[in-house]
């Protein structure tokens, strides 16, 4: 476990971050079977190309809608709750809609990337993720 900051606050560390990534993959993924349903039902006469690129926006939205709200609203996915992680900000308070939206966007970049904004973990100072840096975000363990 990593040394509290200076604000008193317990980092999360990577382990911690990759196993809770990993139930955040399962859950996203009932996300998008669940959430792409009544589009495909909708466009399943329109072209293909048409109802694929629609398809892939609906998702895009829809997973950056799931992931923006829970982290403004508690700074928690049930993924983060499971493994008492908490997004914040540099400073160590909650999210602003600004932030969570600028994060989804970098970590969407960066797994569009081939997974390089997390990668970027293994080699930056403090361990964080490209896209927290990037959004002026943190993870930290909670207690609850």
């Amino acid at each position: 476990m990593r040394p509290p900051d200076n604000r008193g606050e317990q980092r999360a560390t990577l382990a911690r971050r990759a196993v809770s990534l990993l139930y955040e993959a399962l859950l996203l993924t009932a996300l998008v079977l669940a959430g792409s349903l009544p589009l495909v039902m909708l466009t399943h006469e329109m072209g293909d190309g048409l109802a694929r690129l629609l398809l892939q926006l609906h998702l895009v939205v829809l997973a950056g809608a799931y992931f923006a709200w829970q982290w403004r609203r508690g700074g928690q996915t049930l993924a983060m709750k499971t493994w008492r992680l908490r997004v914040v900000t540099r400073e160590g308070a909650p999210l602003t809609w600004r932030h969570a939206l600028k994060r989804y966007g970098y970590a969407f970049a960066g797994t569009l990337a081939f997974g390089t904004g997390f990668l970027w973990a293994l080699a930056d100072r403090d361990g964080q993720f490209l896209h927290d840096r990037l959004a002026g975000t943190m993870i930290i363990r909670t207690e609850d």
